[in-house]
């Protein structure tokens, strides 16, 4: 195929495809998919080899935020039944966070809701920032507040942290339908102030919100002017109680060919396999680890994961390694100054504004949970087969979004 010989030519040289390249990836047939999955397979082992990171998200402050950003379950006037708490205190987050760092994580990311923090919130993560990286060695920390102010990005990373996340989410055509009370300026500006604090930058997308083929290449394409070090991909929930409760409009297939446009628009970044993996990936998983070298380990901030030792065996299975401490994510023209990030020393990272480190609300739902759907375990009866539809279609039948310790008083990630 023509087509994927030049954008594995381009990759390779770090020269991005046109727009009409990366809308021809979209627009492949399932009959080409190993084929392009192939393909950006090399790009991806190019840079980074076979290692995946892994990422391990810790939600310091949960529900009841003002903003009303359509796909989060934290939302202004959400009706979704989540756990709601104020601030973790510095040991409970590092407690938290080490459970994480024990499973192999390499960062940890501090996600709180809300617009944005003010001084105090600064002060308060600056402190969580210094205690869990005395009691984790080596652990990088990014942070994802929300919208930033002058000067607040310089004193995370005073306190220590590596990284700062806010994402695009979609197309600047689009913004505004997803969110009405900030704007997709907003969120570009606070990319740039922490790029210019010397934080590594990460900022991405949420695929699956009704967007056209143009406002995902279009919105991947902003990304990689901004130049994150790190691009996390997430896939819509269509949670319960938000506006986007009944857009389910992704397939496993859509999905890995989504993964499979970004590797080619930005081949030597550390894109990250974010929220809603488990959801629209389910068994295909293992071949978005030839696309994507990041994923999120464990649970997200108000749903469930995959099981941390499923994620492990998943990789192993597959033919791939956990990158450890003592390895540098990005390539060396990215990371020049020894660092995982290539900015100032900076480690490389990745959030959002209370949608996760990367990753957006209510993400994520293993299937090895009890109430998982059609072929799940503990008394889940067999599919009628007469009743599956076409795999061109979403296949809400299989899952079933698991909240976070719902009417608990669980932390996050405990």
């Amino acid at each position: 195929m023509d087509l994927l010989n030049t954008l594995v030519d381009k990759g390779l040289r770090r020269e991005p495809p046109t727009r009409e390249e990366a809308l021809a990836v979209l627009d492949t047939s399932d009959d080409d998919l190993l084929d392009v999955v192939a393909a950006a397979g090399k790009v991806r082992r190019h840079w980074f080899g076979r290692r995946v990171k892994l990422n391990y998200l810790v939600n310091l402050k949960s529900g009841l935020c003002p903003e009303d950003c359509s796909y989060c379950s934290q939302r202004l006037g959400s009706k979704a039944d989540i756990l709601k708490y104020t601030w973790l205190k510095p040991d409970e987050a590092s407690k938290a966070a080490a459970a994480g760092v024990a499973g192999g994580a390499k960062r940890v990311c501090l996600v709180a809701s809300g617009r944005g923090p003010t001084d105090r919130d600064v002060d308060r993560v600056s402190d969580t920032i210094k205690t869990i990286k005395d009691q984790n060695e080596g652990v990088e920390v990014c942070a994802c507040l929300g919208l930033l102010s002058d000067g607040q990005a310089e004193r995370l990373r005073a306190a220590g942290a590596d990284a700062y996340n806010h994402n695009l989410n979609t197309s600047e055509a689009t913004y505004g339908d997803i969110t009405s009370t900030h704007t997709y300026a907003d969120r570009v500006d606070t990319v740039h102030k922490a790029h210019d604090a010397g934080l590594s930058a990460c900022s991405g997308l949420i695929a699956g919100m009704g967007e056209s083929d143009e406002d995902l290449v279009d919105v991947v394409f902003s990304l990689r002017a901004l130049d994150p070090d790190s691009v996390p991909v997430n896939f819509l929930i269509p949670f319960e109680g938000t506006p986007l409760a009944k857009e389910w409009n992704l397939t496993p297939q859509r999905c890995l060919r989504i993964l499979a446009m970004v590797r080619f628009v930005c081949p030597d970044v550390e894109v990250r396999l974010a929220g809603g993996r488990e959801v629209h990936l389910r068994t295909m998983q293992p071949l978005a680890l030839h696309l994507a070298n990041s994923i999120f380990l464990g649970d997200y901030l108000t749903s469930e994961g995959q099981a941390g030792r499923a994620d492990l065996e998943m990789i192993a299975d597959a033919g791939f390694e956990v990158e450890g401490a003592d390895r540098v994510t990005l390539p060396e023209h990215r990371a020049a100054s020894g660092g995982c990030g290539s900015h100032e020393d900076a480690g490389c990272g990745s959030h959002e504004d209370g949608a996760g480190c990367g990753s957006h609300e209510g993400v994520g739902c293993g299937s090895h949970r009890d109430d998982a759907g059609c072929g799940s375990h503990e008394g889940a009866g067999l599919c009628d087969s007469a009743a599956v539809p076409p795999v061109s279609e979403p296949r809400t039948d299989l899952v079933a979004v698991r909240r976070r310790g719902a009417g608990t008083d669980l932390a996050p990630n405990a």
